[in-house]
């Protein structure tokens, strides 16, 4: 996994995070189904809190990996194949509209409407703002510290078993 690969991965679990936490179960907050207002706060969210971009960053990419797999062993279609890639993009575009919509309602069913408005509200202000601006980037920080963390907490668990396994007799 790449390093944006896991930053935006990161990024798509945090957005989900900074929801208010619930029971981990399937029922919905409130009784019965979300209303339309509560889809519309829902995917108002999605799409200000950034949420939207893990689902339209796959379209470009799969565009890509398709350009170069297809291209590698016959380069003559490059040209054509940028054409029919253009061509098929927007059809590609409309089911990011439709991941948009499942996680509106997935939302729509676990929150109220008023927390619904309360979330909506902190990504509509400026600190919301700020929060969706700055987080690739602090997710990207984020990656790297985590790299270096893991690697001294590896080493550091690795000295210590060793340690023990010292004063039990064996040599490692």
């Amino acid at each position: 996994m790449s390093a944006r690969t896991f930053a935006r991965a990161l990024g798509f679990v945090a957005l989900l995070a900074a929801a208010p936490v619930y029971a981990q179960t399937a029922a919905p907050a409130a009784p019965g189904a979300p209303t339309a207002a509560q889809i519309a706060l829902a995917k108002e969210i999605v799409v200000n809190s950034g949420v939207s971009r893990s689902f339209s960053i796959v379209i470009p990419q799969f565009l890509d990996q398709i350009g170069t797999r297809l291209t590698q062993t016959r380069p003559d279609l490059i040209k054509d194949l940028n054409v029919v890639m253009e061509q098929v993009k927007p059809e590609f575009d409309k089911r990011v509209d439709q991941m948009v919509d499942t996680a509106a309602r997935l939302y729509a069913e676990r929150m109220s409407e008023q927390e619904l408005k309360d979330v909506s509200t902190f990504f509509s202000s400026a600190s919301g703002k700020k929060y969706v601006e700055q987080q690739p980037l602090v997710l990207n920080a984020l990656y790297v510290s985590m790299q270096r963390w893991q690697q001294q907490m590896s080493q550091d668990m690795m000295t210590r078993v060793r340690e023990e396994m010292t004063k039990k007799g064996h040599q490692m």
